[in-house]
């Protein structure tokens, strides 16, 4: 369930009707900031926001969300791939997160929480103020799943998400925004084992992976503050639904949107290559490693082993002789170990073809252990057959 967790309820952008004007515009800046790769400008616009309005919960909890997004853009799980194995069930090698950003975070958090409570007891019938309470407490779940590793208190601010948001709902049928939080956790449950799912029902979760999808769909398409949410989180989901031409058309909208977010192109190659169209991938990945090759911000970590890896592996399956270029590039840099292991894998194959079959068992090996030491195990899988 973590990975989805983590994803889903990624929600930055304001809420409904609070806040005066200049707050409104920062927050919206913000939201464009942060999907835009421009993290550190993000928190400044948020920090302006919460100045401009100091009861705004939305603009507190949008800084929060900026604050989260730099470590988990730290620790490099910001990508599809991350999300659709077990590879999150692993700790990141990156650095621990600096404790004045944690600081920063809970303190922001606890902000719009309290400001958020404060609105529903005043108004019970507010759909806004639960929304915007619902919001808070979801993004609080995301940071306890994927920062602090604790799945059970995780779980627990779920709930409380699901059930503001169905509260929404229930209220203002209108509402499509707040479909993103009930719709994922409904896809989310519809697809645990059924112990698991059974559990989730006496929780008070619903399932109904059909029901999630049109919901999460509904708030991607509904003109709300966090539309841009919807998206992002519709694109694993349609990945994990192998519905890549849906997939594509919504990463079109994605990098018109934010053409600053490098990891675009990325996701666009990576979808294609799932998709089986590595011509498509070969393109996506060469016009964002040259179109972002001035680019100076700091990158997710392991971010550039990911690069070569997915051109590598696009190459590769066209049957082009620079692949092994690329894979031996990724290798070379910071990375991942399940993105090391695949790179391995490639590589595996390509001596596997040329009948160098000692050097493609050293790196089946080595795609088996590294894979298996990131709960990549699909992969793993894969090349202890090609090992046998």
């Amino acid at each position: 369930m973590k990975p989805l967790l983590a994803l889903a309820l990624v929600v930055l952008a304001a809420g409904p009707a609070a806040g005066n004007p200049a707050s409104a515009a920062l927050r919206a800046k913000g939201a464009s900031e942060i999907y835009n790769l421009d993290r550190d400008r993000a928190v400044e616009s948020f920090k302006q926001a919460v100045a401009a309005d100091p009861q705004d919960a939305a603009a507190y909890r949008g800084l929060a969300g900026a604050l989260w997004l730099s470590i988990t853009f730290r620790r490099g799980n910001m990508t599809v791939d991350d999300y659709l194995g077990g590879v999150t069930r692993t700790k990141s090698p990156a650095a621990p997160p600096p404790p004045d950003v944690v600081a920063a975070f809970n303190d922001a958090l606890e902000h719009a929480l309290s400001i958020a409570r404060a609105r529903v007891a005043a108004n019970p019938r507010d759909a806004g103020a639960h929304y915007e309470l619902g919001a808070a407490i979801g993004l609080r779940a995301s940071f306890t799943a994927t920062v602090d590793n604790s799945m059970v208190s995780a779980f627990r601010s779920a709930k409380g998400a699901y059930q503001e948001h169905e509260k929404v709902l229930e209220l203002d049928a209108s509402r499509k925004d707040a479909g993103l939080i009930v719709g994922t956790y409904r896809y989310i449950v519809s697809t645990l084992a059924l112990p698991m799912r059974l559990a989730a029902y006496v929780i008070g979760f619903g399932g109904d992976k059909e029901k999630g999808l049109q919901l999460v769909e509904g708030a991607a398409g509904y003109a709300g503050d966090n539309q841009e949410d919807a998206r992002f989180a519709l694109l694993l989901l349609y990945n994990r639904e192998k519905r890549y031409d849906d997939a594509m058309k919504l990463l079109a909208t994605l990098r018109d949107r934010f053409p600053r977010n490098r990891l675009m192109w990325l996701e666009s190659g990576s979808t294609s290559l799932r998709a089986g169209r590595p011509a498509d991938a070969e393109r996506f990945l060469s016009d964002g490693i040259a179109r972002f090759a001035g680019d100076t911000r700091q990158r997710m970590f392991g971010e550039d082993a990911l690069w070569w890896y997915k051109r590598g592996a696009a190459r590769a399956a066209l049957g082009r002789a620079d692949a092994r270029a690329d894979l031996e590039k990724a290798l070379a840099v910071e990375g991942r170990k399940w993105v090391q292991g695949r790179t391995h894998l490639e590589l595996g194959k390509i001596d596997r073809k040329a009948g160098a079959r000692a050097a493609a068992a050293e790196h089946f090996g080595n795609a088996v252990r590294l894979c298996e030491s990131d709960n990549d195990q699909a992969y793993a899988d894969e090349a202890r057959r090609l090992l046998k």
